[in-house]
């Protein structure tokens, strides 16, 4: 005979063995958001880059399919009321999406994607499947309650909000870099302010996890999952920083799905009254993965400014917004790169290979946004080294050179760093606090941002407004 215990233990499990619950490997998980754009499926993609036969192939980009961790993306030409969800499995699964508006019949509409197996270059060779659906026909700025995976395995239920995208909305950014698992400090505020509705989309320059590929790829994993409470809700869009760089960004490549054909490397979107560029400053520091890649950006850029600049596009978008990892400028006392004169990114003595300082000049870039520094700094209109303020008295009124904004203090293992005690004329305010950075494009001539502090509990400790009555090259003058 069964004693009363053991069959009273088998019952308790008969709701389980009824109804067959899921094995977490079916499980969707690091789920994410972000706004899609044309992606070309390219399978010539070698002769975009110049990846080593040692380490992994380059991803072929489908707008439908990108597995993995929920995220959202912009691209320049992007897809009006459409929506990217991203998510991850670890075996092979459906891939669909069911939403409905918020308020109304739930799931009522759904939409399917494909599932891109990544195969992480460490030692174990670990295998997950990363999902992409994109949603269309969106009501533009309507809210939207969702789920994804299959009848395998569901996500909990998040809500997003379709990208508005008349040029009069006011649209609200955090923004941060070097974002870790260990004394990922300001997490926790960036949470509960996402899911209060305080943003419309997140930024993140560059440097995740802390890295993505350590225990064969388990940390990255991790980092999805904490990003998931925020990345789920907004567009979490992303650029690649140095501690991407393991396994040539493979692990970068393979989870987010930015918009256009380069594998997140770099790429534009609109919002707003801004056109916003995301770039990669690394093609500049690791010349073994291709120096044609460094070329091919800075073509890129040319282009995509010199659309951005055409009267008709300017007009509508005034702000020009750039994000990358590593500083131009910074005053740090750690001997980086940006602590040096004549800098990698800006390459103003030697042009060979071009630096960007000029070509952003020249093309009128209102704001330059980058991280790195684990500290945060905001510093005077800037060029060749030169503080060109608008005025002694309204600095950031009509500047006269880029606004540069250095942010990468939200918090990781390497904590935060010392400023050099004597900094150059260009440094307005520095904290070496942990914390994040707000911005608002308010209207086609004015634009906050805001520093808060995670330290001090959520005070914002510094605040500017960029106030422009014409944009572009004449601006300066």
């Amino acid at each position: 005979m069964v004693p009363v215990h053991a069959a009273c233990a088998l019952l308790s499990l008969a709701p389980l063995l009824v109804l067959g619950v899921p094995p977490i490997w079916t499980q969707p998980e690091q789920v994410h958001l972000s706004y899609p754009g044309k992606c070309l499926n390219l399978l010539p993609l070698p002769h975009v880059f110049s990846f080593r036969d040692t380490f992994p192939p380059p991803l072929l980009c489908n707008a439908n399919q990108y597995p993995g961790h929920m995220t959202l993306g912009f691209f320049f030409t992007g897809v009006p009321g459409s929506m990217v969800v991203t998510w991850t499995t670890f075996n092979k699964t459906e891939s669909k999406v069911e939403y409905g508006l918020l308020g109304g019949r739930l799931f009522e509409m759904s939409a399917k994607g494909d599932a891109t197996l990544f195969v992480d270059w460490g030692e174990e060779k670990r295998k997950m499947f990363i999902h992409r659906v994109s949603l269309t026909g969106l009501k533009p700025a309507a809210s939207y309650a969702y789920h994804c995976g299959s009848d395998v395995g569901w996500s909990d239920v998040f809500f997003f909000t379709a990208l508005n995208d008349s040029t009069s909305f006011s649209p609200r950014f955090a923004l941060y870099g070097d974002l870790g698992n260990e004394n990922p400090q300001s997490l926790a505020r960036l949470q509960k302010e996402t899911q209060l509705g305080m943003y419309d989309v997140i930024l993140h320059i560059g440097d995740f996890a802390y890295d993505m590929h350590e225990d064969n790829a388990r940390i990255g994993d991790e980092f999805m999952r904490q990003i998931q409470s925020i990345a789920a809700y907004v567009p979490y869009m992303t650029c690649p920083g140095n501690h991407e760089a393991t396994y040539n960004f493979s692990n970068y490549r393979n989870r987010f799905s930015m918009p256009g054909n380069t594998e997140s490397l770099w790429y534009s979107w609109n919002l707003g009254s801004a056109h916003i560029i995301s770039l990669s400053t690394e093609v500049y520091f690791y010349l073994e993965f291709g120096l044609e890649l460094l070329f091919k950006q800075y073509e890129w850029l040319r282009k995509d400014l010199e659309e951005a600049n055409k009267p008709e596009n300017r007009a509508v978008r005034p702000w020009i917004i750039t994000m990358g990892h590593r500083p131009m400028y910074c005053s740090d006392d750690d001997q980086d790169d940006c602590t040096t004169f004549d800098s990698k990114v800006c390459k103003r003595q030697n042009p060979i290979p071009p630096g960007l300082e000029d070509l952003f000049y020249r093309y009128g870039v209102d704001l330059e946004l980058w991280a790195h520094e684990h500290t945060y700094e905001r510093l005077w209109p800037v060029y060749s080294d030169k503080v060109c303020n608008g005025s002694k008295e309204q600095p950031y009124v009509n500047p006269k050179a880029p606004v540069h904004i250095i942010t990468g203090s939200a918090g990781c293992r390497e904590r935060t760093d010392r400023f050099n005690p004597n900094p150059k004329d260009w440094s307005a305010f520095r904290s070496t606090d942990y914390g994040y950075t707000r911005m608002q494009v308010v209207n086609a001539s004015h634009l906050y941002l805001e520093q808060v502090s995670d330290d001090e509990y959520g005070k914002v400790i510094d605040s500017i407004w960029v106030v422009k009555d014409k944009h572009g090259f004449s601006a300066w003058f």
